[in-house]
């Protein structure tokens, strides 16, 4: 991530995150209700310095189900404090007494039945609190910054969770496409590190032009909120509205099996990347993966912040899900381990 260029000049602080886990608060949005009926317990649960499938084991355990019959929509960040929703599988079953969940780690805050099993992706976004501490730098030029990131929002890139200790992820893709074997959950995750790595390498192409937040010719279009896309067609007034709302996006490709859809100055750059990343580009589309989009801008809703201290800023915002909340830090603030 570090070699990635920024948007909006470089990060003017140098700041720590994650001094402690409630330095990085996640509270995921759903986006509905538990409907009340059903053969599913809706949790919402706290969680702090726990991963998200040991939270779900011991809640299979705790309830005398077996691992298959809880759900969750999405893994969140062991080292944070996150409240997010599981579901367990009561089958003719009444619900144990949840607050004597015997783990300090994680305790649940409320309970309803659900009728269906929480299933992954289904998840409309999260909220974030992040503070950095022991903060250097001007404040007046971060404050500017994150102006421009409300108004502009940042390059949408893959987080460095998605590519594991030093991008090590991606050059096991790699020797997995020259034939080396690996478990099938393994295989799925370095196939998403392959695909990510393009779409990174093709998004840094556009933030050294400019063009990550307008068009380029041939562009394909997202839709916010969803994963359809659209185009190309001419960039006129409607499209500059929708772009100018947020409703749309410039999109990056997912790599896959077949021709991306961009034509034109835009498809041109997406085929010179995969042409570099050529082993990548034919082990996904060996893999039989479809060419899917991702947006090349995200738009942090609701950004606020808030100088607790001299030389402690705390971020507040909204991202869909899929987004990364270090992507929005990284424009404000470089990573001090010291």
């Amino acid at each position: 991530m570090h070699e990635l260029p920024h948007a909006h000049g470089g990060p003017p602080l140098a700041a720590r995150l994650r001094v402690a886990p409630e330095d990085f608060v996640v509270e995921e949005i759903l986006g509905y209700e538990a409907d009340g009926a059903g053969e599913h317990a809706l949790l919402w649960v706290e969680k702090r310095g726990a991963n998200t499938d040991w939270v779900a084991r011991e809640l299979a355990r705790f309830a005398g189900v077996p691992p298959l019959a809880v759900g969750y929509a999405g893994l969140k960040d062991r080292h944070a404090v996150t409240r997010q929703a599981f579901s367990v599988q009561l089958a003719g079953r009444p619900d144990p007494d949840w607050s004597a969940f015997p783990h300090a780690e994680a305790k649940v805050l409320a309970a309803a039945r659900h009728g269906r099993k929480l299933k992954r992706g289904a998840l409309r976004g999260n909220r974030f609190v992040l503070t950095l501490r022991e903060v250097r730098g001007g404040r007046a030029a971060a404050e500017a910054v994150l102006e421009r990131i409300a108004a502009r929002g940042v390059p949408n890139y893959f987080g460095e969770q998605r590519f594991g200790r030093g991008g090590g992820n991606v050059e096991q893709a790699r020797a997995m496409f020259a034939g080396r074997r690996v478990d099938r959950d393994r295989r799925a995750f370095l196939l998403s590190a392959a695909r990510s790595h393009i779409f990174n390498e093709v998004l840094a192409a556009r933030v050294e032009r400019d063009a990550w937040d307008r068009p380029l010719d041939g562009e394909i279009w997202s839709l916010a909120g969803s994963r359809s896309w659209f185009g190309p067609e001419p960039f006129g007034d409607a499209l500059a509205a929708r772009l100018a709302q947020g409703d749309i996006h410039p999109s990056g490709p997912l790599w896959g099996r077949g021709e991306p859809p961009a034509t034109a100055e835009a498809g041109g750059l997406e085929r010179a990347v995969a042409a570099a990343n050529d082993d990548l580009a034919r082990g996904l589309a060996d893999a039989r993966m479809d060419q899917e989009r991702r947006p090349l801008r995200l738009l942090p809703k609701g950004l606020r912040w808030r100088w607790p201290a001299d030389d402690v800023l705390e971020l507040a915002f909204e991202l869909p899900a899929g987004a990364y909340a270090t992507v929005v830090v990284r424009e404000v603030a470089e990573p001090d381990a010291a």
